[in-house]
């Protein structure tokens, strides 16, 4: 069965980021299964598809394809889209998101008389010193990755560029248990030929607290539409509209590159319908050997006259077979 997860927030399509933070937080703490003892089994299934839901729709790109493609289209990829899917959601999960969330292993040791950093949630025997139901800490965990889109545009992409951002996370104080927010800035060296869906992981910049090893910070990125061309794979496609007139006798293209060059493409063929013009080398620049090139791909767009006189016509008729 397909999942809504805005039905299992309870939040609606156009949610802000801090609605969904506030409707997970609240669903978290309720279908938590040891605040659910008598009816645990169907809680833990209910915390495991608020994890999920948070995980999708707390994530910019996850959920951009989410609200576009379903379900499917966020686990099965969706090729004409140029995303390979593959998310997949474990439910051991579950109890990181809730350690990372809330900033501790055991959020309700405040609420139930608990140790410090004495238990775990999500556990199924009775752990002594914790709330019934919790098991002992297994040690530090890693809390799960952090992923954020880095958008650039494709001059940026074919060029290359250096983008610094300014991040904030937390880190433990001296006593282990309390925290601090810091800021720090990083740097992003991006490559001459990147694509869409390259991650760039920045380890252990996330956010630390009692408990929990920080997360790796996953910046993952995407193209900014451009208005004049469009990227396939290491091709550029550039659409050129032109008369009749032009497509049957021929004319010249001019295009003004991505590093601002500009080239006069000359049509000496017919333009027939579904042709296209390739110019080899004058596409992306491959990432892994920046001096070789893909290809620039010209589309045509014919614009027919709205009508033709009689004499036009009839001269039309004398020419073409």
């Amino acid at each position: 069965m397909t999942k809504n997860y805005y039905q299992i927030l309870g939040v609606q399509r156009d949610a802000s980021d801090a609605d969904i933070k506030k409707a997970y937080r609240k669903a978290a703490l309720k279908w938590h299964p040891d605040k659910n003892p008598d009816n645990k089994e169907a809680a833990e299934q209910k915390f495991k598809d608020v994890s999920e839901a948070y995980q999708v729709l707390s994530d910019s790109e996850k959920r951009a394809i989410y609200d576009q493609y379903g379900e499917d289209g966020l686990k099965q990829g969706v090729p004409e889209a140029g995303f390979q899917g593959g998310f997949h959601f474990d439910p051991g999960q579950a109890e990181d998101i809730f350690s990372q969330f809330f900033g501790s292993s055991n959020p309700f040791a405040s609420m139930f008389g608990g140790g410090v950093g004495g238990a775990q949630f999500g556990g199924m025997g009775n752990g002594g010193g914790g709330m019934p139901g919790m098991r002992h800490a297994r040690g530090p965990k890693k809390a799960p990755p952090v992923q954020q889109s880095l958008y650039c545009t494709l001059e940026e992409l074919f060029t290359g560029c250096t983008k610094k951002l300014k991040i904030t996370r937390r880190r433990l104080n001296a006593d282990g248990q309390t925290t601090r927010q810091e800021e720090k800035v990083i740097t992003i060296d991006v490559r001459p030929g990147w694509k869409s869906g390259t991650k760039i992981t920045f380890e252990k910049e996330g956010d630390e607290g009692p408990g929990i090893i920080p997360a790796d910070i996953v910046f993952i990125l995407a193209a900014k539409p451009h208005p004049r061309f469009e990227r396939l794979a290491n091709d550029i496609v550039f659409k050129s509209r032109i008369s009749l007139k032009q497509a049957l006798t021929g004319c010249t293209v001019h295009i003004q590159t991505l590093d601002n060059r500009k080239l006069a493409i000359p049509i000496n063929e017919v333009v027939s319908p579904g042709y296209r013009k390739v110019v080899r080398g004058e596409g992306m620049p491959l990432s892994k050997s920046p001096s070789t090139r893909g290809n620039l791909i010209i589309k045509f767009d014919v614009s027919f006259p709205s009508q033709l006189t009689e004499k036009q016509k009839n001269q039309i008729r004398e020419t073409l077979p």
